[in-house]
């Protein structure tokens, strides 16, 4: 079977090493980004590009989209040169960003009016998972639409659920994903500082740790990264704290109270403060160390 014709929006931190993966697999890609860098990359890639949104879908029969925000979204599916002004019924938009299931339910209810379909398809792992095509992807959508694009997925992520036929049910998982991500952080960083305090080796008791029942991907992937004072992304600060919010409103929104996760999006609000919102989550640490007035290195 021909492998479908493919559009992608949005090329940071996580997208271009996605669509690297995409063009590697032998699929034709079509570009479009708000900035020159991320176009001018995939094209060394074997890209090619579109002056718009709508330009990509004229192109595409899937079209990936994966930007920063619920509005970014927004704009380039539904604004002015967007994907719905260039899709033709039948075709599939796959939205990979993080956004809030409200606006995935009210985006996706825009394009079937339209005849497309939507998959909302968040994913988990950061830029290393992006650039080994090992993302977990959490779909939500119809369910013959997913079977449709699972070679896609199969490209991109190792672990592919699909969550539900409603739109918006992988953008819910992905808010519970960030809610248990985010307290592993608030977890190593606290025991690091204890481990400081209380003067001992801290690289044996990362090493100790890690191999025993309190093991975590924090500790495998941010714990190293803190003992060499290494805050660079990975997944920005900033975006980590879009996510956040998106979890209170909705916690709000059930009347449910989420105490930890609040704890932790006022412990980075601290690091924004500091000038930090564009390193890693591990820069969650810095709010310790101002807290305790240490520093936590080898």
């Amino acid at each position: 079977m021909a492998k479908r014709k493919l559009g992608f929006v949005g090329l940071g931190i996580m997208g271009r090493p996605m669509c690297k993966n995409l063009i590697d697999a032998g699929y034709s890609v079509t570009v479009w980004n708000r900035s020159q860098p991320g176009i001018d990359e995939c094209v060394r890639y074997g890209a090619a590009t579109a002056l718009s949104a709508k330009g990509v879908a004229e192109k595409s029969e899937v079209v990936i989209t994966m930007v920063t925000a619920s509005a970014d979204v927004q704009g380039v599916v539904l604004g002015s040169n967007g994907v719905l002004e260039g899709a033709s019924p039948g075709m599939v938009l796959i939205d990979m960003s993080s956004i809030s299931p409200k606006v995935t339910k009210e985006i996706a209810d825009r394009l079937i009016e339209k005849g497309i379909k939507m998959l909302d398809a968040p994913v988990s792992g950061n830029e290393s998972g992006a650039k080994a095509g090992t993302l977990s992807i959490m779909v939500g959508g119809p369910k013959d639409v997913f079977e449709e694009c699972l070679p896609i997925f199969e490209v991109l992520g190792k672990t592919i659920i699909h969550i539900a036929e409603e739109n918006g049910a992988g953008q819910k998982t992905k808010l519970c994903n960030q809610v248990i991500g985010c307290i592993n952080v608030l977890a190593m960083c606290e025991g690091l500082t204890l481990a400081v305090k209380l003067e001992l080796d801290i690289e044996k008791v990362l090493c100790a740790i890690r191999a025993g029942g309190a093991a975590s991907r924090a500790l495998d992937e941010f714990g190293p990264m803190i003992l060499r004072r290494n805050l660079e992304p990975g997944f920005f600060v900033k975006h980590f704290q879009k996510d956040l919010r998106i979890v209170m409103e909705t916690a709000a929104d059930l009347k449910i109270p989420l105490p930890g996760t609040a704890l932790v999006h006022q412990l980075y609000s601290a690091v924004e403060a500091d000038g930090l919102s564009e390193k890693g989550e591990q820069a969650l640490i810095r709010a310790f160390e101002k807290l305790a007035n240490i520093e936590v290195k080898r």
